[in-house]
């Protein structure tokens, strides 16, 4: 008898070994964070560049999602996603900077305008 990933788990092995290995590849990085984070201090200038580089990559996404998006997203028009991203902001700034509001009015902008152009 031959044991593989395969014959024991069946088809689900792919997404047993994603989910351990995912796991195990993240998880000692999340310890490491807790311990080192406790010491760390709020004003500190290597919190601020983390929180820069942080907010960089956040932008950056942002950017190509509104500008060179894949998927379905890219099925919609660019002012459409643009003018979803800026109401999203907008409703995140006057609603009291939460950012699940600005999220879901961004999303109800991009839905909404979806289907009013889907034929």
């Amino acid at each position: 008898m031959t044991l593989s990933f395969a014959s024991d788990l069946g088809p689900l092995w792919p997404y047993m070994f994603i989910l351990i290995a995912g796991f195990l590849a993240t998880e000692m990085w999340r310890w490491v964070g807790v311990l080192v984070g406790a010491r760390l201090d709020e004003a500190s200038p290597a919190l601020a560049w983390v929180r820069a580089v942080a907010t960089a990559l956040v932008a950056g996404v942002i950017a190509k999602m509104l500008l060179a998006p894949g998927g379905a997203l890219a099925t919609t028009p660019a002012i459409l996603r643009i003018v979803a991203a800026g109401m999203g902001l907008a409703a995140y700034l006057v609603l009291g900077r939460r950012l699940f509001v600005g999220v879901a009015a961004a999303e109800a902008v991009l839905i909404a305008g979806w289907l009013a152009l889907d034929p």
